[in-house]
């Protein structure tokens, strides 16, 4: 899609420079984000929406190339929402209401008088140079990515995050592998093993460390939302077609290989996941792995927004019924204040893009993002994190990959340093410390330092890992640029 300039009110910068001030900047275009883009520009606010990809409709709608590929509802849900989304987003773009910069990522976020300048840089396909944006209100819609917990071996080539084994399937038509194994906890699984079912890959195993029994303890939370008992039984439909059994109470304990994946062996754990019982071991070429996901954070805390422990552990945005954040002008929606699905992202996003355009949402958007979260809340009690899942680990199994820290370092740290809590065992073993910035090992490192000092995971322990001077990379000379720079453009009051 073309980049469009927005008409918006100028501010004067100390050179004389003028610079347009979006009313709105939406940071990610997924279900979250193209809802208050398209919600706050149709309400008359000049909107900037700003996204890594170079098409919308993040990891929940990723899809093939539009350019060379027709549109396939195959293997999504709530597709007509995704297209009449889309197609809202055209129609502003095309009314100059709304500027979308795809192939854009937000590595810095400060105060600009009344508002907010947003530092961007393009991403890996995109085009252009660093360059700096004014808005008088943000919406931050970031996401989530994967959740992992390390187990020995996970480190071997052949592993994947779920989310990352379905991407490459929905995004580029690649399977992951022909032999496929699929394990962790949670709804989410079920659509990567029958999306790699259809396409042709075997899913030997389908483990599912939860009992879906604990639903019982939930009908009520779960008959509001027919629809989503109805794609479950599609996907076990499915899955029963292609002879895919799940497995329940059943972890992956172990990845085997040398070169790459080989095999995995399986455990039988109990409640609280302690392993009970050893199973088999089954041959595999690729392990997908998902354990729910981990809210993108580093946006809001740039701006210090408050904070808390989500249904599922998770660190999250506290909002309010309109999705404000705790800073004057910022906006939270989607999977960074508590994971909950798209249905969820999309209702919040509708609620947070009128109310940041000066509006007052709609009764039965509010309505629908407290049924959905009540939802949400009951699918973490089902399906929590194991919470013996540190006992699975080795002394010698890797849980920052980056610096090569291993289980056992974090334990001589914490018993021989006194380094008990994530910031400490950083600076003594460079846990989190390297290219991912504990965005991949940071929720590990806090449980098995909480398993090793006998506490649960705090909140304080998640910021020190969700916590980044920089949300995305960027070069040196774009950080030197900064040195002496004349960016005093303010965004003057409305």
């Amino acid at each position: 899609m073309a980049e469009r300039a927005a008409p918006g009110g100028p501010a004067r910068s100390g050179d004389g420079r003028s610079a347009v001030v979006h009313d709105v900047a939406v940071v990610g275009a997924g279900p979250a984000g193209l809802a208050a883009a398209v919600t706050a520009a149709e309400a008359g606010s000049r909107v900037l929406l700003i996204d890594a990809a170079g098409q919308t409709g993040g990891q929940y709608w990723r899809h093939r190339d539009e350019a060379t590929h027709a549109d396939d509802p195959h293997g999504h849900h709530d597709w007509k929402v995704f297209t009449d989304l889309r197609a809202r987003l055209r129609d502003t773009v095309a009314a100059g209401r709304v500027e979308h910069r795809p192939w854009t990522s937000v590595w810095l976020l400060e105060r600009a008088g009344e508002g907010f300048r947003l530092r961007t840089t393009p991403t890996v396909g995109g085009a252009g140079t660093p360059s700096s944006h004014l808005a008088r209100r943000l919406v931050l819609c970031p996401g989530a990515y994967d959740r992992q917990l390390p187990v020995p071996g996970w480190d071997l080539p052949g592993v994947l995050a779920a989310g990352g084994a379905q991407a490459l399937l929905k995004g580029h038509g690649v399977l992951a592998g022909r032999r496929v194994v699929v394990a962790g906890t949670g709804p989410f699984l079920l659509p990567v093993a029958t999306g790699l079912a259809d396409a042709g890959a075997r899913v030997v195993a389908l483990c599912e460390a939860a009992s879906p029994s604990r639903w019982a303890r939930h009908l009520p939370a779960a008959a509001r939302q027919g629809a989503k008992l109805v794609q479950a039984g599609e996907y076990a439909a499915r899955l029963a077609r292609r002879r895919v059994r799940l497995r329940t109470r059943t972890v992956v304990t172990e990845i085997l290989g040398e070169d790459r994946v080989t095999a995995v062996r399986l455990g039988r754990v109990d409640a609280r996941g302690e392993v009970s019982g050893e199973g088999p071991v089954v041959a595999a070429d690729a392990v997908a792995l998902g354990w729910g996901f981990t809210p993108q954070l580093e946006l809001p805390l740039m701006l210090g927004t408050e904070t808390a422990l989500g249904a599922d552990g998770s660190l999250v945005v506290r909002v309010d019924p309109d999705q404000r954040s705790s800073v004057p002008g910022v906006f939270v929606a989607g999977e960074a204040t508590g994971v909950g699905g798209a249905g969820l992202a999309v209702a919040e996003g509708l609620v947070a893009g009128a109310a940041a355009a000066g509006g007052r949402p709609a009764a039965r958007h509010r309505r629908q993002v407290l049924a959905q979260r009540a939802f949400a809340r009951a699918m973490h009690d089902v399906y929590p994190v194991p919470a013996a899942w540190t006992g699975w680990v080795t002394a010698r199994t890797l849980v920052c990959r980056c610096e090569e820290v291993t289980a056992g370092d974090l334990r001589r740290a914490c018993h021989d340093l006194a380094a008990e809590d994530p910031r400490e065992a950083r600076s003594t073993t460079r846990a989190g410390m390297g290219r991912c910035q504990g965005r991949v090992c940071g929720y590990a490192t806090a449980g098995v330092l909480a398993g090793l000092t006998g506490r649960a995971v705090t909140e304080e322990d998640l910021l020190a890992t969700g916590r980044r001077p920089l949300a995305a990379p960027v070069s040196l000379g774009t950080l030197a640029a900064l040195d002496g720079a004349a960016d005093d453009e303010e965004v003057p009051t409305a």
